[in-house]
Parts: structure tokens; C-alpha cells; sequence
């Protein structure tokens, strides 16, 4: 249903001999809102600006509406961008700053009106037209320059961690006024982040980023869910790895016990690994479960209590809203459908 906009076809990037990106191969939908989500020096940030034309790949081709525009400049791209640092003019009050693409392009004064009006709407900030860019908070900066990219009308906008500088609070209500924005809008926002919380939130595709590859594509849930390997695992959330054996298909065997399991395909007695998150552990009883236990340690998270527990040879990270002191013994109970098999990575 979605057509394509954008497609990384090999896309290889080096800074002096070093590979950065290495083979992407990345297509992303028009009016989708996509995140690049990975550590710090994965690629997700170089990605974000071959895509702008701020970078040039060393090899591979970068196709807009299928068309090559690996020489096509950042100005000509109907690809705007957003970053960390707004690189707001201060000396210019908030209506020119919105104002000032359509200037350049000798729009009519009407228009431009009509325009900055919408936008300053559409951002929650009427009526600010003539105040200063010093009187304004971060967050209603990060506005202004989101307002800014979109009175263009690109058909892509590139976001590089624009709400890294904001509070807690105020950047989980940017988060949803981004993603409401989007829908609004119906143009493909591309957005990269180091915050699994934050992509999890927004996005309708997440591109898990690790060493210059993509080590997984999906929606949020599948992505929690169904991670394909154990960094990514690891960097969605809390998890439980655990090394495993798959005896056969709905049956495994890690820390010395066997379980039901609902994975299949994995083949015969094969080395596994095992993720199990920590809210699906249910603890009961001492003798009442699959496995005995020891509280290690307790604490408070506000919403739950994050709890380790010695079972098996393994400290089991638990999330629960019960309470249970350090020393306290209990028994522990995983569902088959909450096990979740993954193949070994490589290396």
C-alpha cells in the first residue's frame, strides 16, 4: 500500500580506511515515521546525513522517489533536517525565523503569513510571532525550529536527536506531539535516537543500528517482542539471556531444566540463546515453581520493584509489584509463550 521514498542500495561509508557503514541496504515508505535506533558510533547519524546529503557514501546509491541523488546537494533534496543544536537565528524574532525559507524562495507576503500562522499552530505556539528566541524555553525553541523545517513542505524530515537537550517530562510530551505532528502532516519523518523509550514511542518502523549494520527492522512491538539476536535484546529494554539448548521444536533446555517454548525451526540440540523478559517472571511459592530461588537484591523503580534473583546458576532480573525483602526464598514460573529463542550471534 505504501510506496517507497527513499532507498540506501549498498550504501558504504569510510573515514580513512574505516568502515563506518558497511553494505545498508535500508528502504523507507512515504508517511512513515521511522527511527535509526543504536548506540553512540553505530551509523545511525552518518545514515540520517547521506540521506540529507550532508555526507557522501563512499559507495552505494541513494534514491529519492527512485531516482539517484548521491550528487544532488542538501539545498535541492525536498529533505529537511532537524538537529540536536536548532541553529535558531537570535537575532531574528520567532515569526522570521519561520519565515525565512520561504523568503529565500521570494514567496509572496500573504502566503507567508498564511503559513507561519499554520505552523505556529500546528506547534502549539500561537501569538509568538514577535517575541525573541532568547525568551523562549528549550522546548519551545526545539518547536520553533521543527516549524521552521516544515513550512517548506518537505516530503522527508530528518530529525538527529532533536530532543536530546529537554528535560524527562518535556520530552516525553515531544514525543507524542512529534508523532501526532506526523500523522497530521502525512510526510515521513526519519528520526534518529540512542533512546529505546523514545523509539518505542514514536515509530511506526524501528532500524536497529550495531557497528555500521542493521541487525534489525520492525515495528516496536515485534522488536521488543521478537528480537533476532542478543544485542538487540539487550538494547530494548531489560532481558534475561540466557545460553540455551533447543532439543527440538517447542521444547528447550537452559540452566539445567527443560520447558515448553512455542519457537520451532531452530533444528535438533542446537546451542540457542534464551531471552526472557523481566516482567514475565512470575514468582511464587518456595517448591511452587520451576525453579527455587534467593532474593539478592531489591529496588524501588516507582511503578515496580526490580528484584535479582540466584535460580539455577543464573541472577534473574525481575520486574514486579510485589515486594519481597533480599534473603527471601521463592519459586519462579516462565510461561512457554514468554521464552523467547534467538540463533547464536556470529562471532
Amino acid at each position: 500500500m505504501n510506496e517507497n521514498i527513499i532507498n540506501l542500495v549498498n550504501i558504504k561509508k569510510e573515514y580513512d580506511g574505516t568502515s563506518v557503514l558497511n553494505e545498508l541496504n535500508l528502504y523507507i515508505r512515504k508517511n512513515e515515521f521511522l527511527t535509526l535506533l543504536g548506540p553512540s558510533g553505530c551509523g545511525k547519524t552518518t545514515t540520517l546525513r547521506i540521506i540529507g546529503g550532508f555526507e557522501e557514501a563512499t559507495s552505494g546509491k541513494v534514491l529519492f522517489n527512485d531516482k539517484v541523488i548521491n550528487d544532488v546537494p542538501p539545498y535541492k533534496r525536498n529533505i529537511n533536517t532537524v538537529f540536536q543544536k536548532y541553529a535558531l537565528f537570535p537575532h531574528m524574532n520567532i515569526y522570521d525565523n519561520i519565515a525565512f525559507g520561504l523568503k529565500i524562495k521570494k514567496m509572496n507576503r500573504t502566503e507567508i503569513e498564511n503559513r507561519v500562522k499554520y505552523m505556529l499552530k500546528l506547534v502549539g505556539l500561537e501569538g509568538y510571532e514577535y517575541r525573541s528566541i532568547d525568551s523562549l524555553s528549550g522546548g519551545q525553541q526545539q518547536r520553533i525550529a521543527i516549524a521552521r523545517s516544515l513550512i517548506n513542505e518537505p516530503e522527508v524530515l530528518l530529525l538527529d536527536e532533536p530532543l536530546g537537550a529537554l528535560d524527562l517530562k518535556l520530552r516525553k510530551e515531544m514525543q507524542i506531539e512529534l508523532k501526532n505532528m506526523q500523522k497530521k502532516l502525512g510526510i515521513t519523518f526519519i528520526y534518529v535516537t540512542h533512546d529505546q523509550e523514545e523509539a518505542l514511542t514514536m515509530s511506526d518502523t524501528i532500524v536497529v543500528m550495531d557497528q555500521g549494520k542493521i541487525q534489525q527492522i520492525g515495528t516496536p512491538v515485534d522488536i521488543y517482542n521478537e528480537p533476532k539476536n542478543a544485542f538487540v535484546a539487550k538494547f530494548i529494554g531489560d532481558s534475561n539471556i540466557i545460553d540455551g539448548i533447543m532439543i527440538k521444536d517447542y521444547l528447550v533446555k537452559f540452566c539445567g531444566i527443560e520447558f515448553e517454548c512455542v519457537d520451532y525451526g531452530f533444528g535438533e540440540n542446537t546451542n540457542i540463546d534464551i531471552v526472557v523478559r523481566p516482567e514475565d517472571i512470575k514468582m511464587v511459592e518456595s517448591g511452587q515453581g520451576m525453579m527455587n530461588g534467593v532474593i539478592k537484591s531489591v529496588v524501588f523503580k516507582g511503578v515496580h520493584y526490580e528484584l535479582v534473583a540466584e535460580a539455577n546458576g543464573f541472577d534473574w532480573l525481575i520486574h514486579s509489584t510485589i515486594m519481597n525483602s533480599v534473603g527471601t526464598e521463592i519459586g519462579l514460573v516462565i510461561n512457554p509463550e514468554d521464552i523467547h529463542v534467538m540463533s547464536k550471534m556470529e562471532g
